[in-house]
């Protein structure tokens, strides 16, 4: 059966991500309208353009490029940090309403996904129908907008949804290879970087087409295997699959810079508390026990120590986290003031395959109390509800999801 598959790129992610949050507290300007970037902190002089509008775009502004440098070409730009926390907010968004429409989703970025449709796909209707929909959808009901490739293998739908932009929805079937594809230059096939450039130009290779009519022999003869593949990638052959069942972490951790040293071990810890209740979580999401527990330390004086402790049976019980990590940090701190600290845990295994030990008893009702709170979290959000221990931590620190 003929693939159908559907690539999905978010126009300008972290720009437009960062508009509909700013939208939604209250702010009564699009940022997606005026001169406005997504950079670094400017007033420590560092950071580069990581998105910008098509004000900022007209003047020139480049991404990559640092900021001081974008400010002088428009004084007036406004610059907006950039959040990953609300980045993964509307990337999970655009994530659940997808499977909406398949299971079979691979998150390709953190703004791009590939979708296999093949067979889902309701009865009278037709994939493109369907892309149609979804692009609406995005606009209407997450706020930003997407460009979507249309075609039977993830290649052509992934170049598919480069064509203009934004909120496009584009065909690359193989009958359009030669009308839509060829004519672009060598420098759009997807896997070809500037670093392969002056050997294709060499060559006489300048555009798609130029690539895909060479001797394959002569390309791979050239470039290895990394020229046959693009070779077949110039040609629309690609018959990788959807990779939609995502990898198990092989460790999960958190960490914070604080906002000022911290000397009191009971303002450390009560950090601590909160780092351990976000790890735990995410090893319960994922279904996971860690063996393994790990915290690191940074002084005022950058110098960064870590101990680690195994535990007595793998778990994802934060009581039991907890307590190592406290053993652990009385260890390693010695008075001297720290500006950063952090949990991980390791040697990670699947639930499912532990076969708890009897010690494991004693933890019953601990578990019981982390799913009650997981599940409040859930639903009414994770900062609403909180363990004892953190109730006091400083206003001024801002957590990871």
């Amino acid at each position: 059966m003929e693939k159908q598959i559907l690539h999905v790129d978010v126009n300008n992610a972290f720009l437009s991500w960062t508009a509909v949050e700013m939208l939604k507290n209250g702010e009564t300007i699009d940022i997606r309208t005026i001169p406005a970037i997504i950079g670094g902190d400017e007033a420590q002089r560092k950071g580069v353009v990581l998105a910008k509008s098509n004000l900022a775009k007209q003047v020139g502004i480049q991404t990559g490029e640092p900021i001081f440098f974008a400010r002088k070409k428009c004084p007036n730009l406004q610059i907006y940090q950039g959040n990953f926390t609300v980045y993964r907010k509307y990337s999970n968004a655009l994530y659940n309403m997808l499977l909406e429409y398949t299971d079979k989703i691979e998150r390709f970025s953190i703004d791009e996904c590939f979708m296999d449709m093949t067979n889902y796909i309701p009865k009278g209707r037709t994939l493109l129908e369907i892309a149609y929909e979804i692009n609406k959808r995005v606009k209407e009901e997450l706020g930003f907008t997407v460009n979507l490739g249309v075609a039977h293998n993830k290649l052509l739908a992934k170049m598919a949804s480069d064509f203009e932009k934004p909120n496009k929805v584009h065909t690359l079937f193989e009958n359009e290879i030669e009308t839509k594809m060829w004519k672009l230059p060598i420098s759009e096939l997807f896997m070809v970087g500037k670093r392969s450039l002056p050997k294709l130009y060499k060559m006489g290779i300048k555009t798609i087409k130029d690539l895909a009519i060479k001797n394959e022999e002569e390309i791979i003869k050239a470039f290895g295997k990394y020229g046959k593949m693009i070779w077949e990638y110039a040609n629309g052959i690609d018959n990788s699959e959807v990779i939609y069942e995502e990898e198990k972490p092989k460790g999960i951790g958190n960490s914070i810079t604080l906002p000022y040293d911290y000397s009191d071990i009971e303002k450390i810890e009560e950090v601590l508390v909160a780092l351990v209740e976000q790890v735990s979580y995410r090893l319960r999401c994922n279904k996971m026990l860690a063996e393994v527990v790990n915290v690191q330390i940074k002084t005022n004086e950058f110098k960064v120590y870590s101990h680690q402790r195994k535990m007595l049976i793998p778990t994802d019980n934060t009581k039991i986290i907890l307590q190592e990590a406290k053993k652990l940090l009385h260890e390693l701190y010695n008075k001297v003031p720290i500006r950063l600290i952090g949990v991980r845990v390791d040697k990670l295994t699947d639930k499912e395959q532990i076969q708890l030990s009897l010690f494991d008893n004693t933890s019953k009702k601990q578990t019981q109390i982390d799913k009650v709170v997981d599940e409040l979290k859930e639903k009414y959000g994770q900062d609403k509800v909180t363990r004892a221990g953190k109730m006091n931590i400083d206003k001024n620190i801002k957590f990871k999801d």
